[in-house]
């Protein structure tokens, strides 16, 4: 089996060699860049299966080149996990709503980095499985193995986490599941005051599925708890 390739772009020398390292020990293939621009033209030629983006570059941000991942269609389905220097939440809510799929902040454990690396492929490739090939709710249509979300028979762009997302509440259609629950689920860790994460990609699902997000028919809210697929009959 080919090894699944890490494309790093961080510009600390002593960061890149450490996670370069650890990844390679644990047999991971990876190629390092200091800054975007030298990345985004080896990407032409050679597709990584996860980019790990620094958000403090010279040059074009971790932000910034994020955003152009997920504007690029044949790079936008890759998970993307962001290293920040700050504990911001502004940082890490800025990173989850252009497409980021997790993030570690500064100074971080290279054991749980690398854990994070792991669960971002198990969750990839767990999305591959055990799942029907199409479901239909109301105007709304999942081709699971396609990985696309249609509404009205017109494509919606959806981020790998918000696919993941939208289809464990489909799957789990009438049942209420909390904050914590789908934090675990889809992002692999339920850090305390981590469910921000799950709120930001509910309100941009809504915007996506929904013809007014701020009276959701499909995704509904039960209060204190989390969120329900509603099982009711869809008429809009």
């Amino acid at each position: 089996m080919a090894k699944k390739l890490i494309y790093i772009v961080e510009d600390e020398k002593h960061i890149q060699e450490l996670l370069r390292f650890n990844l390679e020990e644990n047999g991971y293939e990876v190629e390092c860049f200091e800054d975007g621009e030298t990345m985004f033209e080896v990407v032409e030629r050679k597709k990584p299966d996860l980019f790990v983006l620094d958000i403090m570059l010279p040059g074009v941000d971790g932000f910034e080149i994020c955003k152009k991942i997920k504007e690029n269609y044949d790079l936008k389905k890759i998970p993307i996990i962001m290293l920040t220097a700050k504990n911001d939440e502004l940082d890490r809510v800025l990173g989850l709503e252009l497409g980021a799929d997790d993030y570690i902040s500064k100074p971080f454990s290279v054991r749980e980095f690398v854990a994070r690396v792991k669960v971002a492929f198990r969750r990839q490739a767990d999305s591959f499985e055990n799942s029907p090939k199409r479901v239909n709710v109301g105007r709304i249509t999942i081709d699971f193995e396609r990985r696309e979300v249609y509404k009205d028979n017109q494509i919606i762009e959806m981020t790998f986490k918000e696919f993941e997302l939208l289809k464990l509440l489909i799957m789990n259609r009438g049942k209420v599941l909390s904050r914590d629950m789908l934090l675990q689920k889809i992002w692999g860790f339920d850090f305390f005051g981590e469910t921000r994460t799950v709120d930001v990609h509910i309100r941009y699902l809504r915007q996506k599925i929904e013809d007014d997000d701020n009276n959701p028919v499909y995704i509904e809210t039960v209060r204190c708890i989390g969120y329900r697929f509603s099982d009711k009959e869809v008429r809009e």
